[in-house]
């Protein structure tokens, strides 16, 4: 058998394990993304020996229940993982334990053994599921845990202390089984839950049994109002009004959140989170932080919190915002220092990843938008495992000694260490005008390539959708409507993106058409149209990416997709080709001005870009080929005969010169306009 679970032999075993965990991990109030594991043992024929032997299937390091896979399964020998208590010297050394687990795998392939395998392994159970469900992690963090774990299971669920997952609570939870005959599994106190039994189906079972019991329990037996009462001046303003102020803070959130390191932002305002940061506990309860190892590790050990009444201005909230970050700053160093040990990783970084504003909701951070959106969903948990510990007993989560313990943890470390490094352009926020077709899908579609989250703005929404659908990701790209010659629909499309991402940090300035004709027959509305489009159009877009940039404090990029008719004079063109002049002079005068913000403009000079083009496709094309007296389909070949080079340009040399400006590489160039036209001597820039 392929150890790590080739479709063509995948036991049933392995089958019903996966659909287990399709099952419990779709439920954010079963489990969070990423967190919680489920295992199966069974008995397999080994290829080396020819004989049986039991071996075990458990979620791997880094993978999620709800969307596992066979390949995302760790596959181990039982008798040599039982084995590892022999060689076991006590919890001071459990760390140097977790490494040998690979010495207990069971053929090649399989993922890579998470911190959890010991508590599968040492568990008497063919299946076993450990999950962090809001309900019994409000019990596990209550302070009187234990006390409610008996009053409401009975004998059905066992409480284990709180200890950090690893070998020794493994061995833990085979001692308390041992311990609890009757048991079907046990509280994890500060943690979690962990469910077993002898088939699949009776596991899932009993695991979403003992989760609901939990549920009604709190629903039935609990205090109403245990966040506290709602406080008037603290409720959620309305829906235009705190989306309008979320647009308007998220920008400078985002800038303190990113001191440190870049960071993209998530925007929640979903009725619970609404509701708490409303609630006279807010700040006593944010306060202690969350407690659930998965939940701090993405939420940092606690927020920051304005807490201000909702009609609170922008200015104030800024203001505040600014001292809070210092305050912030500071106590998460003095963390550190508390903790720290001479052999701790060094300091990550002290800037908060989850911020809640009353009235108006929640922004979250993390490395790429995905990271900030799973923030946000660990701190709902959160909040979820606050009230209902709150509504029967009060809420304790563990110590900050442990929480540091596990954030500053040696195998966390080597988890982040193992990562894959981060794509040229992760962590950057870019608006693409015009990005529905042509060059501006090319540049939308190759930054998104290279990590960077990509706002694909057009007027034609649909096809901004379809680009979207192209780049795969809905996490990392938003399709808005914008057309540039409206101040309106501009500020509709950057609000938009503030409330996915929080920021922008790219803009590239492509939309545009052309209407090819003479001095003479060019009209007034032709001449006003073009420079509507273009020249104007790129000016009010570059002033709303700036007014963000700014505010943010992280630099930024604008570049303009120009024109070789910028600086080439070509017949019939006056309109089209003094608003692309017009376009290349906007590119030196806020180079020159925007400087001193890290802000740097730069643009690119095409031509003869046919392919793909919504211009060309839209009447240019056609104008264009009947003044040469070329027939249209042969216009691009046309082009290129023309150039030093003789090749045609397509949309993708231009994103690719996009690219070359962004990535790194010409960090300390502004004001630039790269020509990608196979060279035509006239479009020479001197």
């Amino acid at each position: 058998m392929n150890a790590s679970g080739a479709k063509s032999s995948t036991p049933p075993v392995v089958i019903d394990l996966i659909e287990r965990c399709h099952t419990l991990g779709r439920d954010p109030k079963v489990t969070n993304y990423g967190g919680g594991n489920s295992s199966a043992k069974g008995k397999v024929v080994n290829p080396a020996t020819g004989k049986e032997e039991e071996v075990m299937w458990v979620k791997g390091s880094g993978g999620d229940l709800g969307t596992l896979t066979v390949n995302g399964l760790a596959v181990l020998r039982t008798q040599a993982g039982h084995e590892l208590v022999n060689v076991y010297q006590g919890v001071e050394r459990e760390d140097e334990m977790f490494p040998l687990w690979d010495f207990c795998r069971f053929g090649p392939g399989g993922a890579a053994p998470s911190i959890d395998t010991a508590m599968h392994m040492f568990v008497n159970a063919q299946h076993v599921d450990h999950l962090h469900p809001d309900s019994i992690i409000a019990i596990a963090t209550a302070k009187d845990g234990r006390e409610l774990t008996k009053k409401i299971f009975g004998d059905e669920l066992a409480w284990v202390d709180w200890r950090r997952p690893g070998f020794e609570l493994g061995l833990d939870m085979a001692k308390i089984q041992k311990e609890h005959p009757k048991a079907i599994g046990c509280v994890l106190g500060g943690h979690g839950l962990t469910v077993w039994a002898d088939t699949s189906k009776e596991c899932q079972e009993r695991s979403l049994a003992v989760i609901k019991k939990a549920e009604d329990y709190i629903a039935k037996h609990g205090k109403p109002d245990s966040l506290g009462v709602i406080r008037p001046t603290f409720k959620p303003l309305s829906e235009e009004v705190r989306h309008e102020k979320a647009a308007l803070i998220a920008p400078a959130i985002r800038g303190v959140a990113s001191t440190d390191a870049r960071m993209v932002g998530h925007y929640t305002d979903s009725e619970v989170v609404l509701d708490f940061v409303a609630r006279e506990k807010l700040l006593q309860l944010a306060e202690l932080g969350t407690s659930c190892p998965d939940h701090f590790l993405r939420t940092k050990i606690r927020p920051l919190t304005l807490d201000l009444p909702s009609e609170t201005s922008v200015e104030k909230l800024l203001e505040s915002l600014r001292k809070e970050h210092e305050t912030y700053r500071r106590r998460y160093a003095e963390y550190y220092q508390k903790y720290a040990t001479p052999t701790s990783p060094p300091m990550r970084g002290s800037d908060p990843t989850v911020v809640l504003v009353p009235g108006i909701g929640m922004f979250t951070y993390g490395k790429d938008a995905f990271t900030a959106r799973i923030a946000g969903e660990f701190y709902v948990n959160a909040i979820n495992v606050m009230r209902g510990a709150e509504a029967l007993s009060t809420y304790q989560p563990i110590p900050e000694s442990e929480k540091f313990r596990v954030e500053y943890w040696d195998l966390e470390e080597a988890k982040l260490k193992r990562m894959p490094p981060p794509k040229p352009l992760a962590g950057r926020i870019a608006m693409v005008t015009g990005a529905g077709s042509g060059i501006g899908k090319a540049i939308a579609l190759a930054l998104a390539a290279q990590g960077s989250c990509v706002c694909v703005a057009d007027r034609d929404l649909a096809a901004a959708e379809k680009v979207l659908q192209e780049i795969a990701n809905e996490d990392n790209a938003l399709a808005v409507y914008m057309d540039v010659t409206d101040e309106a629909s501009i500020e509709a499309a950057f609000e938009a993106a503030m409330l996915k991402f929080s920021g922008i940090d790219i803009l590239v300035n492509n939309a545009g058409i052309s209407v090819a004709k003479s001095l003479l027959d060019t009209t007034n509305e032709d001449w006003d149209r073009q420079h509507d489009i273009m020249p104007r159009g790129s000016f009010l877009c570059s002033r709303a990416a700036t007014r963000v940039m700014v505010e943010q404090g992280m630099g930024g990029d604008i570049i303009y997709i120009a024109s070789k008719n910028a600086v080439v004079a070509g017949p019939d063109n006056v309109a089209y080709g003094s608003a692309k002049a017009d376009q290349a002079h906007q590119v030196r005068i806020l180079a020159a001005e925007l400087g001193k913000y890290g802000i740097r403009v730069n643009g690119i000079n095409p031509d003869g870009v046919v392919q793909g083009s919504g211009i060309f496709s839209s009447g240019w094309g056609a104008q264009r080929a009947a003044l040469y007296g070329v027939a249209e389909d042969e216009l691009g070949a046309f082009y290129a005969k023309r150039t030093v080079l003789g090749r045609e340009v397509f949309p993708e040399d231009v994103a690719s010169a996009a690219v070359a400006l962004l990535g790194g590489s010409l960090a300390k160039t502004t004001g630039l306009l790269v020509p990608v036209d196979s060279g035509v001597p006239q479009g020479f820039l001197r």
